[in-house]
């Protein structure tokens, strides 16, 4: 038995039961959006692959989403209306206090994002990792004034370990199996896997050389696609270095703009949808 036949099971998605959103809506959408910290030096994503010290080049391009990115992206998500679901690493508490005041004042959904996107989470032996899963968890709720629910590895990463223990902290849900458009249920126990996306993500798509209109014409797609389905989870992964870019900005705007006028779209967070379907 692999890894991947004892943490889920194989489930069509023809052969499950209707999934029916709250008010009748046909599409859950949220939007995770990525909150990270960086060490100076460290590889980590890049915009250009260079090996020196200081790396002002790569370092100041992530940068650029705590000092300015996200406060345009905030600026876009409290016009049309939508509460970000927050993959926060948990040094941001420490690094970018301003950032986790404006999150809380609009109510935002926590989600632990490890540590820091400089260090996968990978490679740690149980004990080792419970402890630093529980300073992380204890990081975020003592910034933030609530405990996470749900995680998210950096770069999408865990240990075999990893929901296990995070079901011993009261984790209800991870984001890094991206193998579905609904939520299902991981075989550890109060455990779910809920929707994320490496395809309507603006890190993969803009880096590739995806333009403006591009992006807003495969967020409009998506929607439609999974409004015609029915009962379907829509993530829309952005991270402020990239969409905070002021010619990428515009097109978010656009992109919400479209999402949040139609009316069968239940705009919500990661949490919500999670707790939502562990009452199917």
């Amino acid at each position: 038995m692999t890894l991947y036949d004892s943490l889920y099971n194989y489930s069509p998605i023809t052969e499950r039961p209707a999934l029916d959103w709250p008010g009748g809506k046909r599409v859950a959408f949220y939007v995770g959006l990525n909150i990270e910290h960086f060490l100076p030096d460290e590889p980590s994503t890049s915009i250009w692959p260079i090996d020196v010290k200081p790396d002002a080049l790569n370092h100041g391009w992530r940068e650029y989403g705590a000092r300015v990115g996200i406060w345009r992206i905030i600026d876009i998500l409290d016009r049309h209306g939508v509460r970000a679901s927050a993959l926060v690493n948990s040094m941001v508490a420490e690094h970018n206090p301003q950032i986790i005041k404006a999150g809380t004042e609009r109510d935002w959904a926590w989600l632990a994002h490890g540590q820091t996107n400089s260090i996968l989470h990978t490679g740690y032996v149980p004990d080792e990792e419970r402890r630093i899963l529980t300073d992380i968890t204890t990081t975020i709720e003592t910034a933030t004034g609530r405990r996470p629910k749900g995680w998210m590895g950096p770069a999408l990463t865990e240990t075999h370990n990893t929901p296990e223990l995070l079901a011993e902290l009261g984790y209800q849900y991870v984001l890094d199996w991206t193998n579905d458009d609904q939520p299902y249920r991981l075989n550890v126990p109060e455990m779910l896997s809920v929707p994320y996306t490496l395809e309507l993500n603006d890190l993969g798509l803009f880096l590739r050389g995806l333009s403006g209109p591009d992006f807003l014409q495969m967020v409009k797609d998506q929607y439609d696609v999974l409004r015609e389905e029915g009962g379907r989870v829509m993530a829309l992964a952005l991270h402020p270095f990239v969409i905070g870019q002021p010619f990428r900005a515009k097109y978010l705007n656009l992109a919400l703009e479209y999402i949040a006028a139609q009316s069968d779209v239940w705009l919500t967070t990661s949490d919500d949808i999670a707790a939502h379907y562990a009452t199917t």
